[in-house]
């Protein structure tokens, strides 16, 4: 945990430091794992997109900042749970949610499926709605943090039914 000692310095206490690395490396491997699934060759450049699809090159751009908002809230709410259970719980709400992210690019990219990944991102947006509700019952920064998150899920779950209905069918 970060805390302000004095007006302008700042000092790492010990409780904080292994929330805050965990929620890096977490973030990082989802982004790591996303990266190597996500295939933007030739299968994708062929199919037709929304007229208001983002650039390439916005979507890393845009990942960087949901998985650092991500791995703050984690530690936000994690730091702020009142027992180990409920850390505990915590932990495994956003590892189903990272498993989640790393799944709907494995199943649009690397299956080639966008029509399924349009369900599972279903799935992925109730994981981030959850994760709002549970990490706002110990730290309202948490479930604030993870907004831009539901927000970008939103947008993709658009680009995604975009896609499948410009491009149908799959499989």
């Amino acid at each position: 945990m970060i805390r302000q000692a004095g007006r302008s310095r700042f000092r790492v206490t010990g409780a904080g430091v292994v929330p805050a690395a965990i929620g890096a490396l977490a973030a990082l491997f989802i982004a790591l794992l996303g990266v190597t699934l996500t295939d933007t060759g030739a299968w994708y450049r062929a199919l037709a997109k929304p007229s208001w699809t983002p650039p390439d090159a916005a979507f890393g751009a845009i990942w960087t900042v949901i998985l650092a908002l991500w791995a703050m809230a984690a530690v936000a709410a994690w730091s702020a749970a009142p027992d180990s259970r409920r850390a505990d719980w915590l932990v495994g709400l956003f590892a189903l949610n990272g498993f989640l992210n790393i799944g709907w690019s494995l199943i649009f990219f690397r299956l080639q499926r966008p029509d399924l990944a349009l369900v599972e991102i279903v799935f992925l947006a109730a994981s981030v709605v959850v994760l709002i509700i549970v990490c706002g019952r110990y730290s309202r920064r948490a479930s604030l943090l993870l907004l831009p998150y539901l927000a970008w899920v939103g947008v993709a779950a658009m680009l995604n039914w975009g896609i499948v209905r410009l491009n149908a069918p799959f499989g």
